[in-house]
């Protein structure tokens, strides 16, 4: 009977290493954090958005720097949405951010609604179909009609801010060369629906 014992068991030890092994290979080290696209972080958002309002238009969308990650070609580490519900009369706050930091948490994550009565100033909602031109793409446009202010500037910070103008067809995305538009002498406006330039303030 011992005899027929130790290979049964010498077989049942081996079976069990063996369904280990694929277990333990599919316990890879988590990939590291990308920097991402206005869009790309925008179409995560809308889904959970789309359970709160199905009416939502976009008010403004904007990059988060965080010292964890430095933007890079119009990517950055997160992104920050408003979002409005003529419906609801009402706005939320939505972000995407690729890392949990300081101030922002990782994945998509919604603030508290906000009551909204109406546009105030000049910036209007837009549908977000109308956003069909991503930040990397506006960002390159931008490069090239800055180019001289660039090479008079090259340590100057960089950030975007979309958002739809009463006086616009379309949304655009203005990038701003300074850590904010109030702190900046110079931006260069990009349509996002067709991609084209507009226009440069001083």
């Amino acid at each position: 009977m011992t005899k027929l014992i130790a290979p049964v068991l010498a077989a049942l030890l081996l079976a069990a290493c063996t369904s280990e092994a694929p277990k333990a290979q599919q316990k890879k080290a988590k990939a590291p954090p990308e920097l991402i696209g206005a869009q790309s972080a925008f179409f995560r958002i809308l889904g959970p958005a789309r359970t709160w309002a199905q009416d939502l238009q976009v008010l403004r969308m904007e990059p988060v720097a965080l010292p964890e990650m430095k933007e890079k070609d119009g990517k950055w580490p997160a992104w920050r949405v408003q979002l409005v519900s003529a419906s609801r009369g009402r706005m939320k706050t939505y972000s995407y951010s690729v890392l949990e930091a300081e101030g922002i948490h990782e994945g998509v994550y919604g603030s508290n609604e906000e009551s909204f009565a109406g546009p105030r100033g000049q910036t209007i909602p837009f549908l977000f179909q109308a956003f069909k031109t991503d930040s990397p793409a506006a960002l390159e446009t931008a490069l090239k009609k800055g180019a001289d202010y660039i090479k008079k500037h090259p340590d100057m910070p960089v950030t975007m801010v979309l958002e739809k103008a009463k006086t616009d067809g379309n949304p655009n995305w203005r990038v701003i060369w300074g850590t904010s538009v109030a702190a900046s002498n110079f931006s260069i406006y990009i349509d996002a629906t067709n991609g084209e330039y507009m226009k440069t303030m001083h």
